[in-house]
């Protein structure tokens, strides 16, 4: 059996973290900031897969070890999945993500039922030694009317449910439960699995 005993985690976000860490028991995650790496990869391809491939695939060569990254947004069907892979950054780099919601609430003021269906997608890369493997996972819902909820991050009060409530309305644990990241690392750890890369 093969064991991966440490993986980095292309990432300083520490929910992030730990929601990975449940689903890879027993071996070491560590975040760039616990490896010393401060490399910026530049997301410039026109894929989720593409993105988190990319930052994957640079950060395990120069740290020469196993590395998972992710790329996600959100995709409104009104507009042919926009904002997409520029969800975090549609309106330049330094726009919050207040700002962000309140753009995207207002442009779809008038728009009612179907025309607000929108889904949140990841796509997750694991990348050692030429071996790549990818995980992918999609919650489809809404453009909700209006913010709702405070538990969240990005686009979480504005992404409705088909229950009603907006990602922002969870606990953090019912939504990583439930989550298109944590459906993008069951189906990535399910091949891993299968292959012997990690334990069950």
């Amino acid at each position: 059996m093969k064991q991966v005993k440490e993986i980095v985690i292309a990432t300083n976000n520490q929910g992030k973290l730990k929601e990975i860490e449940e689903l890879l028991v027993g071996y070491h995650v560590v975040s760039l900031k616990d490896v010393k790496c401060n490399i910026e990869v530049v997301e410039d391809q026109n894929t989720f897969e593409g993105n988190a491939k990319k930052k994957a695939k640079e950060i395990s060569e120069k740290l020469n070890m196993p590395c998972i990254a992710d790329d996600s947004g959100l995709c409104i069907e009104k507009y042919n999945g926009w904002p997409g892979i520029y969800t975090a950054r549609f309106l330049g780099e330094n726009a919050t993500s207040q700002e962000r919601n309140t753009y995207i609430l207002e442009k779809m003021k008038n728009l009612e039922g179907i025309e607000r269906n929108a889904s949140v997608k990841c796509c997750i890369v694991y990348y050692d030694k030429g071996k790549c493997r990818i995980g992918k996972g999609e919650i489809k819902g809404r453009i909700a009317k209006e913010a709702k909820g405070n538990n969240g991050f990005g686009f979480d009060e504005i992404f409705e449910l088909p229950n009603g409530k907006t990602y922002a309305e969870l606990t953090t644990e019912e939504k990583n439960q439930i989550s298109h990241r944590r459906l993008a690392l069951q189906d990535l750890m399910n091949q891993l699995k299968k292959e012997d890369v990690i334990d069950e």
